[in-house]
C-alpha cells in the first residue's frame, strides 16, 4: 500500500506559477511511475506528467515547455513545477503511484486559473 499526500494548490492567476508536491508514506525507490494527473469539471481525468524508475518523462502536449515533474526518492516526493499557468489548466491535480500493476491515488488539490 502507498498513501499519496498532495499539498500546493490554489489560486493563481494567468501567467502565474505554482509548485505541487506529493508525499508518499513509503518508499518510492522502487515504485515503477510517479505522476501527475489533473481533471477538470465535466472532463475524464488526464496524464500531466510521469516519471519513471528509468525511462523518460512523459508530459502532454498541453504542458510541454511550462511544467516540470521532479522525482526525489531520498526524501519520497514528486513535485511538480508549473510555470505560465493558463485558465484551462484549472482543474483538480491527483498524485499518481504505479507500483506492482496497482494504481495508488493522493485524494488531489485544487488549481484555478484566474483569467
Amino acid at each position: 500500500q502507498v498513501q499519496l499526500v498532495e499539498s500546493g494548490g490554489g489560486l493563481v492567476q494567468a501567467g502565474g506559477s505554482l509548485r505541487l508536491s506529493c508525499a508518499a508514506s513509503r518508499s518510492i525507490f522502487s515504485i515503477n511511475r510517479m505522476g501527475w494527473y489533473r481533471q477538470a469539471p465535466g472532463k475524464q481525468r488526464e496524464l500531466v506528467a510521469a516519471v519513471p524508475i528509468l525511462g523518460s518523462i512523459t508530459y502532454a502536449d498541453s504542458v510541454k515547455g511550462r511544467f516540470t515533474i521532479s522525482r526525489d526518492n531520498a526524501k519520497n516526493t514528486v513535485d511538480l513545477q508549473m510555470n505560465s499557468l493558463k485558465p484551462e489548466d484549472t482543474a483538480v491535480y491527483y498524485c499518481n503511484a504505479l507500483w506492482l500493476s496497482n494504481n495508488y491515488w493522493g485524494q488531489g488539490t485544487q488549481v484555478t486559473v484566474s483569467s
